[in-house]
C-alpha cells in the first residue's frame, strides 16, 4: 500500500511538470489570446478536397530581412531588444568582445554588455555613458561588467514576469559571467529601472554552470514556473582530453525552478540533440537556444551549427517546454545571407520579438565569417513579419482543403482569423460551425458564411442574417475552416 502511494505521488509530480501531448476536450480557450496552427494541438483533422493529389500542410514563413540592414554596427554580438513600457523607446543590449594577448602569444577573450537606444528601432545611438572602463577608457556604452570585472556575456531581458518577481524594476536581465571564480561565475540575474544603471544590490547568482552561450529564461504563467535553456557542461567538456572523454556539450538542456531570485537546484536535463536530418548536412551541433513564452507556447530560436563553420537560426516550438517541434522542412527562421554579405557566416536570433503595430520585429546578430574565423565582424540586423505569421496551415490552390478543430468551448465574442492568400490566383476562406459529429449548426454552414480572400491579421468572420460567434458563448463546437490557396495562422475569440 505504501509503495503504491509513493508511485502515485511520483506520477502526480511528473504530471504537474509536463503537459499532456493531447489537450483535453473541449479545449478551453481564452478570449483575446491567439490560438496558433503551428502544430496540430488544436486540429482534429485536415484534408484536401482533391485528396489524391493535394494536402493541407504546415508551411514555415521566414521574416523578411530589413532593407536598412545592418541596423547597428560596431562592437556587438548576442542581442536582446525591448521597448520601454512607458516611453516606447527601443532599447538594445549586446555583448562586446576584446581579445587580450597573453604570455607566449596566446589570446584570451573578455566580454562586457553594452547599450544602445532608438526612437524607431532602425537608427540606433550608442551613448557615451562613462560607467565602466573598457579597453583602457570610460568613453563607451558599457552597462555591465560583471563581478570583479570578469567576462559578462549573453544578455537577455526577461519578459512577461509576474509583478512579484519584478521587485519594482522595469527590467530584469539574465547574463553569464566567467573568470571571476567558482563563487561568482555562472548565470546571474540583476534589475534596472532604466536599462542603463543596473542595481548591484539586487544581483544574484542563479547557478554555477560553465554554459558559454546565451542562456535564456522564460516564465510560464500557466504553471507558475521558470525554465532556463543552457548547455550540460556539468558533465560534458569539463576537462581537456579526447572527445570520447569530454563528449559534445553543444546540445540544448534545461533547468527548472519554481522561484526566480534564488539558487536553482539540480542538473541540466537534455532537451534537444541534432538528428538524422541535421546529420545529412553535418549540422551536428546546437550552439544555443534563446526562447520566449507567449500565448501558452514556448518559442525557441535554435542556433543550428556545423562545426566549425556556419550557424543559422531555426524556429522550434513547444506546448510544455519538454517536447519540441522543429520547423517545417527545417526551414531557417533567419537564414544566412548570400556569399559576400554582412551576415553570410552566422545568424544568432535574439530571445524574443518586439511587437510594432501589426508586425513582429526580430533582431539578430549577424557575422560575415564562420565560427572559426578570427577575422569576422559582427553587426545587428532586423527581420520583420506580420504578427503571428511564422508557421501556417496552407490550403491547396486547386479545390482547397479543410481544417477541422477539436471540440472548443467558445468563450464568447466574435471569431477572428489571421489569414493571407498563399500565392497568385484566386483565394477563399469560409468557416462552418458544427457539433461533435460535424453536423453544421443552423445558419453557420459554409454557404452561409461571408467568404473573404484578403490579407488580414484580424479578419472578422460573419454569417448571413448578422450571425456571429458572439451568439454561441458557452457552446461546445467545432470550427471547420475551408482554405483555398490560403494560409491560416491563428484564430482569436474577440479582441483583447
Amino acid at each position: 500500500m505504501r509503495l503504491t502511494l509513493i508511485i502515485l505521488l511520483v506520477l502526480a509530480t511528473g504530471a504537474s511538470r509536463t503537459r499532456a501531448q493531447l489537450p483535453d476536450e473541449p479545449v478551453i480557450i481564452e478570449r483575446g489570446v491567439p490560438q496558433f496552427f503551428l502544430d496540430d494541438w488544436l486540429v482534429d483533422d485536415r484534408f484536401a478536397i482533391k485528396y489524391k493529389n493535394n494536402a493541407v500542410v504546415h508551411v514555415a514563413h521566414a521574416p523578411t530581412k530589413h532593407e536598412a540592414n545592418p541596423v547597428y554596427t560596431g562592437d556587438c554580438g548576442y542581442v536582446s531588444v525591448a521597448r520601454h513600457p512607458e516611453t516606447g523607446k527601443f532599447q538594445l543590449w549586446t555583448q562586446v568582445h576584446e581579445l587580450v594577448e597573453k604570455t607566449g602569444g596566446n589570446f584570451s577573450s573578455r566580454y562586457a554588455i553594452a547599450y544602445a537606444e532608438s526612437d524607431d528601432g532602425l537608427a540606433w545611438t550608442a551613448p557615451n555613458l562613462g560607467l565602466y572602463e573598457w579597453k583602457g577608457s570610460k568613453d563607451n556604452n558599457i552597462v555591465i561588467r560583471g563581478p570583479k570585472n570578469a567576462r559578462a556575456s549573453g544578455p537577455q531581458v526577461v519578459l512577461t514576469l509576474p509583478e512579484k518577481d519584478k521587485r519594482g524594476f522595469t527590467y530584469i536581465m539574465t547574463y553569464r559571467t566567467g573568470g571571476a571564480g567558482k563563487d561568482e561565475d555562472g548565470m546571474r540575474l540583476v534589475g534596472s529601472n532604466d536599462g542603463i544603471h543596473w542595481d548591484p544590490d539586487s544581483e544574484v547568482r542563479l547557478v554555477h554552470l560553465h554554459s558559454d552561450t546565451l542562456n535564456s529564461i522564460v516564465y510560464d504563467a500557466g504553471r507558475d514556473r521558470y525554465l532556463m535553456t543552457c548547455r550540460a557542461k556539468d558533465r560534458y567538456r569539463r576537462f581537456n582530453g579526447a572527445m570520447i572523454d569530454t563528449g559534445a556539450s553543444r546540445r540544448i538542456s534545461i533547468l527548472e525552478s519554481d522561484e526566480l531570485w534564488t539558487e536553482w537546484e539540480g542538473s541540466p536535463r537534455t532537451l534537444l540533440i541534432p538528428d538524422e536530418i541535421d546529420a545529412e548536412e553535418d549540422f551536428n551541433f546546437f550552439y544555443g537556444m534563446p526562447m520566449h513564452h507567449y500565448a501558452g507556447i514556448y518559442w525557441g530560436f535554435l542556433w543550428v551549427f556545423r562545426m566549425n563553420d556556419p550557424i543559422h537560426t531555426e524556429l522550434v516550438t513547444s506546448r510544455d517546454g519538454i517536447h519540441w517541434k522543429r520547423a517545417p522542412k527545417r526551414a531557417p527562421l533567419i537564414p544566412r545571407g548570400p556569399e559576400g554579405s554582412w551576415d553570410d557566416g552566422m545568424t544568432f536570433g535574439g530571445p524574443h520579438w518586439v511587437e510594432v503595430g501589426d508586425e513582429w520585429w526580430f533582431y539578430y546578430a549577424g557575422h560575415d565569417g564562420p565560427h572559426e574565423s578570427k577575422e569576422r565582424t559582427a553587426a545587428i540586423g532586423l527581420a520583420t513579419c506580420k504578427k503571428e505569421r511564422l508557421v501556417s496551415l496552407r490550403g491547396p490552390a486547386k479545390g482547397g482543403g479543410v481544417v477541422v478543430t477539436r471540440l472548443l468551448e467558445w468563450p464568447g465574442g466574435d471569431l477572428f482569423l489571421n489569414t493571407t492568400p498563399a500565392g497568385e490566383g484566386d483565394s477563399e476562406v469560409t468557416v462552418r460551425v458544427s457539433d461533435a459529429i460535424r453536423d453544421p449548426l443552423e445558419g453557420y454552414d459554409h454557404e452561409n458564411c461571408e467568404p473573404f480572400s484578403g490579407d488580414s491579421v484580424r479578419q472578422r468572420v460573419a454569417w448571413a442574417d448578422g450571425r456571429s460567434m458572439q451568439d454561441l458563448e458557452g457552446r461546445v463546437v467545432r470550427l471547420e475552416i475551408f482554405l483555398e490557396n490560403a494560409d491560416l495562422f491563428t484564430l482569436v475569440a474577440d479582441e483583447p
